[in-house]
């Protein structure tokens, strides 16, 4: 009851004209921005960081707060009608929702997105204000080796569930673990994969990365393949509201994406694209399941749950920051310093220094989410009007959006070169049915399965049975090895299914 009241009083300061103004500002500027390649919510928060220091506190904090929600929703426009995310994660949701919108389902596919998000986004936030404490106690529990068999989970997941065929799976998650590990390696300092660049000591970036694979290397397949890509359909936009069939396929996909993407934020390092990946696994898996797949062509489950765990990872990455002082994402980084800049030390003692402040923010968390749904729900159809531009207008712009997005981001010529090479990979890719999402998954969390692991296996002194010494690593193996045998499973029936047919084929032939 007393954290109640504490919310409703922080209510009662964010709902002010004044912050009321500043929230929804932060929620316009975050969408504005977040689809933008390369740019997202941390960059906004960073550019508008000194512009805010003219504001008091309070209303600085909540206008970060409409930044970072909307932000994490601006990625999802792009990844829908553009096949473009704004940030990383973003990159699930161009999956299917790129594919509904060529089918002419753009607005429903940006509506499963905008209430996924909504969705998930008070749920978290309701646990973030009623359960912080419990939360951080269990942040506390994760060390090297829970992150690294949390990678492992993604990987296999990304790499056998997610694709129709494991072998081209783990092909493409090598192909982006190889790709991470370019640069100099931060624990040892050694030069790897350079071939004598200078321009690649720093790596190959997320952004590079992500725009040149989806965006790049789709126009690229589209301008060469014969007949110049299949045509985009009409697009419906009379209305953006979701029908009884898509609400009835929406919702539980919403309940598990919240359900993936609430102990994500709370982990360091956790980041939204592990549960992102991990929803869509369990969607494609569970439509798989019934019989009624449409993933690969569009399927709105590949929306909704995704969004709703990315979401639920934004709002729930606010208890470390609060309760520990310890971001989990870029966006929580720049917030961190934000924080200090106003003379503050977020951590245990924050509820008690500065509780206004942070009930108000917790407060705008929730307005911010409500304005993120009234402001882009009735926008869809207009944003579904981009598709309605000649295939060459829209190509071009497309190509000219990536790279001002990605020459943005450090002014680097090379990149720019750079993005073109990983959009032939892509271009490659696609021609030979080698999927993208493992390669993405390997370039975002090879960095870290490697780096947990040395630090695991310094911890353990070589010693192997450091990575599974922890009840938390066990039950993360347990998972993993449940849903590699029920994958083996399920192609044993279907090769056990195939080969009588075949048989029957020859003998009739």
């Amino acid at each position: 009851m007393d954290s109640l009241s504490l919310l409703l009083s922080g209510f009662a300061d964010a709902l002010t004209p004044a912050n009321l103004m500043w929230c929804l500002a932060g929620v316009v500027l975050g969408t504005a921005v977040g689809v933008l390649p390369g740019l997202g919510s941390s960059m906004a928060v960073a550019l508008l960081l000194p512009l805010t220091f003219l504001l008091e506190p309070t209303a600085a904090f909540i206008m970060f707060a409409g930044i970072y929600y909307g932000g994490q929703f601006g990625g999802a426009t792009t990844s829908i009608l553009l096949n473009t995310p704004g940030q990383s994660s973003s990159i699930v949701t161009a999956f299917e929702g790129h594919a509904m919108a060529r089918s002419g389902r753009a607005s429903q596919a940006l509506a499963a997105a905008v209430v996924g998000s909504f969705v998930g986004g008070i749920v978290a936030t309701t646990v973030v204000a009623f359960f912080a404490q419990r939360m951080v106690a269990f942040a506390l529990g994760f060390g090297p080796a829970e992150y690294f068999a949390l990678a492992m989970l993604a990987f296999v997941s990304t790499a056998a569930v997610v694709t129709a065929s494991p072998l081209r799976g783990i092909v493409a998650l090598g192909i982006g673990i190889a790709i991470s590990v370019v640069g100099i390696d931060d624990q040892s300092g050694a030069v790897r994969m350079t071939l004598g660049v200078s321009h690649l000591l720093d790596g190959i970036g997320i952004v590079v990365v992500t725009v040149g694979l989806l965006a790049v290397g789709e126009v690229l397949y589209q301008g060469f393949r014969p007949d110049g890509g299949a045509p985009v359909q009409a697009i419906a936009t009379g209305t953006p509201w979701l029908s009884r069939g898509d609400l009835r396929r929406s919702w539980l996909p919403w309940m598990r994406g919240t359900a993936l993407g609430l102990p994500f934020g709370v982990i360091p390092a956790g980041g939204a694209e592990i549960p992102t990946f991990l929803s869509y696994g369990v969607e494609k898996a569970l439509a798989r399941r019934r019989g009624n797949s449409e993933f690969g062509r569009g399927a709105i489950e590949g929306v909704a749950g995704p969004e709703a765990a990315n979401n639920a990872t934004t709002a729930t990455a606010m208890i470390p920051l609060l309760g520990l002082g310890l971001p989990t994402s870029a966006t929580a980084a720049v917030m961190l310093a934000a924080f200090q800049q106003y003379g503050m030390q977020p951590g245990p003692l924050l509820f008690e220094n500065e509780g206004d402040l942070v009930w108000a923010l917790l407060a705008s968390m929730f307005l911010g989410t409500v304005l993120l749904l009234l402001i882009n729900l009735p926008f869809a159809p207009l944003w579904a009007r981009l598709l309605r531009l000649p295939r060459r207008h829209l190509y071009a712009g497309l190509l000219v959006f990536a790279t001002v997005g990605v020459y943005s981001t450090k002014g680097s010529i090379f990149d720019v070169g750079l993005l073109y090479a990983v959009g032939a990979l892509g271009l490659f890719m696609r021609r030979y049915d080698v999927p993208v999402a493992p390669v993405l998954i390997g370039v975002i969390l090879g960095p870290l399965a490697e780096g947990e692991l040395r630090r695991a296996m310094a911890a353990g002194q070589g010693d192997l049975t450091v990575l599974v010494d922890s009840g938390i690593a066990v039950g993360i193996y347990a998972i993993l090895a449940v849903v590699a045998a029920a994958f083996a499973v399920k192609r044993i029936r279907e090769r056990a299914e195939r080969s009588p047919s075949r048989k029957a084929e020859v003998g009739s032939g």
